[in-house]
């Protein structure tokens, strides 16, 4: 990213902080109040989202973010969803060091994890952020950045110019280590799940795996991409041999991989159900009312967002065999 760039995203960034009640110069100062987080790992740092809708009222914190620290400087993964909650989460790194930030991670482009970026976008000349995402990740969010701004500037009263969407400028296609200084992560993209652009972190030196959405906790799974292929990306993930697993929505986790199975049974059982409503001849709609959450689920936000997975789980199944 050139220079008049950064410098045109920054002040995009300031803006965007000052309509939510910061000033330019707490921004420029980085004293506005940093996120909560935790050192959940030796120099692994997460904050953990509001189990809510994304909305005015919680600013946008409604998705896990984190960074991990190593001898040479940080990667933040994810960012918030709002300028504001990106520049709190920057607060957050410069307390707890004074190393520079190499790298932000996109785990997907969900607004809820993306829209804090342009707090990342630094005029210094001393070290170059990088921002990573899937190889996939462009098209995704550039098909959704007209809405993503909309939203902002309706809901949110930020009026935005898309230059404050900030893309990766490193793209994943399979997968990538990068070196923090005596450690090592590890990125993987994987194949359509929740959405078809995922990215995972992995931190060897403490075996954390920042699942993102490929793991809710609590918050209903959402699909945003294939459920057949979410089920077997779970597989997959259950051979990985992981201490900590920090999920996008809800609390991180030792308990792996069993931390999955609440998702991996609401998942399942969908599947069944919708292939059952199919072969019965049930319309899509008939599908959408008679398809339930199951009696005493603890699923947090299942009003807001289980009749669109079956919605998206029909389409999905409908023309299988």
């Amino acid at each position: 990213m050139s220079l008049s760039r950064r410098a045109r995203c920054l002040a995009f960034a300031l803006a965007a902080v000052a309509a939510l009640g910061a000033t330019p110069a707490t921004f420029a100062a980085g004293e506005k109040a940093p996120l909560p987080v935790a050192q959940l790992a030796p120099g692994v740092y997460v904050h953990q989202g509001l189990l809510q809708e994304w909305q005015p009222g919680n600013a946008g914190d409604v998705a896990n973010l984190g960074f991990i620290v190593g001898s040479r400087c940080v990667a933040v993964i994810d960012t918030g969803g709002t300028p504001a909650i990106g520049q709190r989460l920057l607060a957050a790194v410069k307390r707890a060091t004074a190393l520079p930030i190499c790298h932000v991670i996109n785990t997907h482009a969900h607004p809820d994890h993306v829209l804090g970026n342009v707090a990342f976008v630094s005029t210094s000349g001393d070290v170059a952020t990088r921002f990573v995402g899937s190889a996939r990740f462009g098209a995704s969010l550039a098909a959704r950045e007209r809405h993503y701004l909309n939203a902002l500037q309706r809901d949110f009263k930020l009026a935005l110019p898309r230059e404050s969407l900030v893309y990766p400028d490193l793209r994943v296609d399979g997968t990538l280590e990068l070196d923090l200084g005596d450690r090592l992560l590890s990125l993987k993209a994987w194949p359509t799940a929740h959405t078809d652009h995922d990215l995972t972190v992995y931190d060897h030196q403490t075996k954390t795996l920042f699942v993102s959405d490929l793991l809710f906790v609590d918050h209903l799974p959402v699909i945003d991409g294939n459920l057949r292929g979410w089920l077997k990306a779970m597989s997959e993930l259950k051979t990985i041999d992981v201490e900590l697993a920090v999920p996008g929505h809800g609390a991180a986790s030792r308990d792996w991989p069993a931390i999955m199975a609440n998702q991996w049974n609401y998942l399942n059982t969908l599947m069944v159900e919708t292939k059952a409503a199919i072969k019965a001849r049930k319309t899509i709609r008939e599908a959408v009312e008679t398809i339930t959450v199951p009696p005493g689920s603890t699923w947090q936000l299942a009003d807001l967002f289980h009749r669109r997975n079956v919605t998206a789980a029909y389409a999905e199944l409908e023309w299988e065999d």
